[in-house]
């Protein structure tokens, strides 16, 4: 990941706040939760690990200008990530734009892809029974 100053960090911390705020108060957003065979795999494989899986996800599936099939590229579950994804709106670049304010129709950037993982990560380290 890019390295993030300060300022920013704490700018991004805020607008992680506010994304999470909003995904909570979805009635379907915030129904969603690992099941038991994501959960553990998420905790046999490791955080680091889950969230590299979910890089080769974002770059394959969400980070092309127009993703094939977009709107039902990210599966309903099978992986960690993508039950994280659909939690937090960053499954498909409508989700995306209307969640998260990232434009559509135009190739994800490195720093796009590191905030949507970072969202992730976030979403995966509160669903607990992590030790890292």
């Amino acid at each position: 990941m890019e390295r993030v100053e300060n300022g920013e960090k704490e700018l991004l911390g805020k607008r992680l706040d506010t994304v999470f705020r909003r995904l909570g108060r979805s009635r379907f957003r915030s129904g969603f939760g690992l099941n038991s065979k994501e959960a553990f795999y998420l905790k046999e494989k490791g955080l680091a690990a889950v969230l590299s899986h979910g890089r080769d996800f974002l770059e394959k599936r969400l980070a092309p200008a127009l993703p094939a099939n977009d709107g039902k590229q990210t599966p309903w579950g099978g992986h960690p990530v993508f039950r994280a994804q659909h939690a937090t709106a960053t499954c498909c670049r409508s989700c995306l734009f209307k969640w998260h304010g990232i434009p559509k129709k135009k190739k994800l950037t490195q720093r796009e892809l590191d905030y949507v993982l970072l969202v992730i990560e976030r979403w995966l380290s509160a669903q607990g029974g992590l030790d890292e």
